[in-house]
């Protein structure tokens, strides 16, 4: 079976302080064998990088307003007049807060959004397309020459 993987490698910030951060080399990943989940890899270009996995549809909806809780916290912004969207994230070993272009993300997750709708992460169809499947006209629907059941309607207006 033939999986699609969509990347893109970015600059995030790491906020340190209100007046302080620092540029850290990203990739987000997104693989359809794994469809509910999106990958960030942080310092790239380090021995050591740090992995964080977490649902699509946190991004996504993060993209547009804040949500989440827990480890990983997702909301829109503005930084310096351009549209951002905010990660926090939490582990045992620390707290971090990282700003990505909301425009390179977006474009990101529309990507990833292409290779596997919403609403088919399980390989089957969406609920909107499994009733249009269901209710759509079969070919036997045109055999009937006319409504094989009789009106409540009184011809004769009784």
């Amino acid at each position: 079976m033939h999986h699609t993987v969509v990347e893109r490698e970015l600059e995030l910030r790491l906020i340190l302080s209100p007046e302080r951060s620092v540029a850290v080399p990203a990739r987000l990943g997104y693989r359809s064998d794994d469809p509910f989940a999106v990958h960030v890899s942080f310092h790239i270009d380090s021995e050591c990088p740090v992995h964080w996995t977490f649902a699509r549809e946190l991004l996504v909806e993060g993209v547009f307003r804040p949500c989440g809780y827990g480890d990983v916290r997702v909301w829109p912004t503005k930084a310096d007049g351009r549209g951002v969207v905010l990660m926090a994230l939490s582990s045992p070993e620390g707290d971090a807060l990282l700003e990505a272009p909301a425009a390179q993300v977006s474009a990101w997750l529309e990507r990833t959004l292409e290779a596997v709708p919403p609403g088919t992460e399980d390989g089957r169809p969406g609920v909107d397309e499994a009733l249009a499947e269901l209710l759509a006209p079969l070919p036997v629907d045109d055999l009937w020459p006319c409504d094989p059941w009789p009106s409540d309607e009184s011809e004769d207006g009784e």
